[in-house]
């Protein structure tokens, strides 16, 4: 009981931790709103500097995992990131001068590091199966956080948004200076890296992530100035069809088809486009292209995220994974804004950006099919013992004990099933009982015809279903 109220506490300050030094991220570091009032307020062209923070804010998530190996070493480099970025933003608070660019550049990849990093602590201190919270949690936080931020910034100072945006980043350090450095043991057995099988799909990821984000960056340069003067609605609701989207897709029952959520998600962005080549730019029309826009963001960007929250538990680098997987993100947004200068300087007619955005949607939609096959067959076991890895151990015992097999099973037989159960492969199970793995080959398969099914998926919802029966 004392150990699971330290892990919810330490689960709680990491979320917080990376909640608030987020919200500095997302409203000053990446396209946030503090950084274009203050560039705006010294009529500075925006785009260089925020392409600029962006490709460091890539650097540092892609190459972080290569330099951190270790839950200590995570903790030391959110530290000193979030150090980094506090130094690298106090020129802001000045007039423009080098000091700003270099800034940029240093938070932006400070900041990236500190983003992978964190993927040490969602899986230290979130259970496997409650990840998608956790990263959920994060994601409404910290953009509650951030609209604050920006109403400060747009009707009030950027500067006092500035302050409030560093106040974020020393909240962050404190809380991530509670966090303990080192995770508990892993015990025998437990799933480790499995490079092959997992870098394949992690790919596949990434590119249907970069592709689909390239509609966030054409968002940020065509549609966000086009509702420029609707300033006091967009300081505030621009986030929360995002918010509200995260919220629903957080507490979906465990059964229902995330995959039909993400073609609705599909639609929401194709009608996002099509509402904004139709309408016009009054308030109204901005709600709807917002809300539509914005809440498949929020549908996407928790679908990527929880993936790699599941990723985390077959490989012994989560930081890596986490980081590339976060940097397909961020490289998609680069894309979009860098099309999406392109195309308003050249005045492209918004009907004919509603043609390219729905391209980019026609390959998304190819791939999504392929994408969640590879994810089934990686993420398979994760699915089905989700149920049985949340019973506490006297659940566990008794639903091996009430359901009784066919015949009865041997000592070893027992001892096979209860590894089974516990999600290890038949290589890892013969390493833990020192015997040849086709031994484990042999058990398995007279497990399963005591138990009348003919696979491990089939064993698990055998045993569920009859339990629940009782």
């Amino acid at each position: 009981m004392i150990n699971g109220a330290k892990s919810l506490s330490w689960r709680v300050k990491s979320i917080f931790a990376f909640s608030v030094f987020f919200a500095h991220i997302l409203s000053f570091q990446f396209e946030g709103q503090v950084l274009y009032r203050l560039l705006n307020l010294h009529q500075m062209e925006a785009s260089r500097y925020i392409f600029a923070g962006m490709v460091t804010h890539f650097v540092g998530l892609f190459s972080c995992g290569f330099f951190v190996k270790s839950p200590s070493a995570a903790k030391h480099i959110m530290l000193v990131g979030m150090g980094l970025c506090v130094v690298a933003t106090i020129p802001f608070f000045f007039d423009p001068s080098i000091l700003w660019m270099v800034g940029l550049l240093v938070g932006g990849f400070a900041s990236g590091c500190s983003v992978a990093s964190w993927g040490q602590f969602l899986k230290t201190h979130t259970p496997k199966n409650e990840r998608i919270k956790s990263s959920a949690d994060v994601l409404i936080y910290s953009n509650i956080i951030m609209i604050g931020v920006n109403v400060i910034a747009i009707h009030w100072s950027p500067y006092v948004g500035l302050a409030c945006s560093i106040l974020c980043l020393l909240l962050g350090i404190v809380f991530t200076m509670a966090l303990p450095a080192q995770s508990e043991a892993s015990a025998p057995g437990q799933i480790k890296s499995a490079v092959n099988s997992l870098w394949k799909p992690l790919l596949l990821l990434c590119i249907f992530v970069v592709i689909i984000t390239i509609n966030s960056g054409l968002m940020y340069q065509v549609m966000n100035p086009a509702f420029e003067h609707l300033t006091g609605l967009v300081s505030w609701y621009w986030a929360v069809p995002y918010i509200l989207a995260l919220v629903l897709m957080r507490n979906l029952p465990q059964t229902a088809k995330r995959s039909m959520v993400l073609y609705l998600g599909m639609a929401m962005i194709m009608g996002a486009f099509v509402s904004f080549m139709l309408l016009g730019r009054a308030t109204v029309d901005y709600l709807v292209v917002d809300t539509l826009m914005l809440g498949a963001c929020g549908i996407f960007d928790l679908f990527w995220w929880s993936i790699l929250g599941e990723m985390l538990d077959y490989t012994d680098n989560p930081t890596r994974v986490f980081g590339i997987g976060l940097s397909a993100n961020v490289l998609g947004v680069f894309l979009g804004g860098v099309l999406g200068v392109a195309v308003t300087s050249v005045q492209v007619p918004s009907a004919e950006v509603a043609v390219l955005a729905l391209g980019i949607l026609c390959v998304t939609v190819a791939i999504l099919p392929w994408l969640n096959l590879r994810l089934v067959k990686l993420l398979k076991n994760h699915a089905y013992l989700a149920v049985y890895d949340s019973m506490s151990a006297d659940q566990q015992t008794a639903i091996l004990h009430k359901t009784e097999p066919l015949d009865p099973l041997t000592a070893r037989e027992q001892e096979v099933l209860e590894w089974i159960l516990s999600g290890r492969s038949n290589r890892e199970i013969a390493a833990s009982l020192y015997i040849s793995e086709s031994t484990v080959k042999t058990h398995a398969r007279n497990i399963f015809s005591k138990y009348a099914v003919t696979s491990r998926a089939e064993l698990i919802s055998t045993l569920l279903r009859k339990q629940n029966d009782r």
